[in-house]
């Protein structure tokens, strides 16, 4: 078996919250591996933009609204006829002390995280079940798996944690019927985001760094080659699965 394996030539994936960040190194890395990339991205300016980069299609996703999900996957079949991986990247953390979060901002952190790749997968697993092959891939993170320190996000951990189980859950009835589901659990990530904190909460960028037995975040172009491998034929035995990518910090 040769690299061959790891071919998406004539694929059609759709990958949300891929204007930037990691979203955006995934979308990258698919197209690399041959695949006609569907940005899904609610900010039409990065969305756009990220499209162009991976000769792709943009699509405006606003992924906690179901029915624009559904009509989502119902156009991308109807322009290409088929739907081959979907990458269920958008996602967003608040970091408040459990005491003062708000209900709202509570469903805010769940709706995205947690109801956002339920619709996805829902309505992409529809397609792929009719098609009987497909590949999801759900961000998760290794906030699913250790409650994060110093920093106080027990939102985002409660719904990373719920997003792997939900993988898991899915993958079980779906086996049989030719659709793998996935999870990718990244550990401190450098995006603009997590570099911005370098510079506004310095203690905590430096408690993450020491926490981690790489002693560096990530880079977001780290984990788009992981997401090849579970689109593709290469990870053919591979459902339930939550890959971690953290520079070792789950390990402690």
């Amino acid at each position: 078996m040769g690299t061959e394996v790891f071919s998406l030539q004539d694929k059609v994936a759709l990958v949300t919250g891929a204007g930037q960040g990691i979203g955006l190194e995934i979308a990258k890395s698919l197209r690399s591996a041959g695949a006609h990339v569907v940005i899904g991205e609610i900010n039409p300016e990065t969305g756009k933009a990220a499209a162009e980069q991976v000769e792709g299609d943009f699509l405006p996703l606003d992924v906690t609204n179901s029915a624009e999900v559904a009509a989502a996957v119902q156009r991308i079949v109807a322009d290409h006829g088929h739907l081959d991986v979907s990458v269920h990247n958008a996602g967003m953390v608040r970091n408040e002390a459990a005491e003062e979060m708000s209900d709202d901002s509570w469903r805010k952190v769940v709706g995205l995280n947690l109801d956002g790749v339920f619709y996805c997968s829902r309505e992409v697993g529809k397609q792929m079940l009719a098609q009987g092959s497909g590949s999801i891939i759900n961000i998760a993170s290794m906030s699913g798996m250790v409650s994060n320190h110093p920093q106080p996000q027990v939102s985002y951990n409660a719904s990373k944690a719920a997003v792997i189980m939900l993988t898991k859950s899915l993958a079980g009835e779906w086996a049989r019927r030719g659709v793998r589901v996935n999870s990718i659990s990244p550990g401190y990530i450098g995006t603009d985001l997590l570099m911005g904190v370098r510079n506004t909460q310095p203690e905590w960028f430096d408690s993450w760094m020491e926490q981690t037995p790489m002693q560096r975040p990530g880079r977001p172009e780290e984990l788009g080659p992981l997401a090849v491998f579970l689109a593709s034929d290469a990870s053919s035995y591979m459902t339930g699965s939550n890959v971690v990518s953290d520079g070792g910090f789950t390990v402690w």
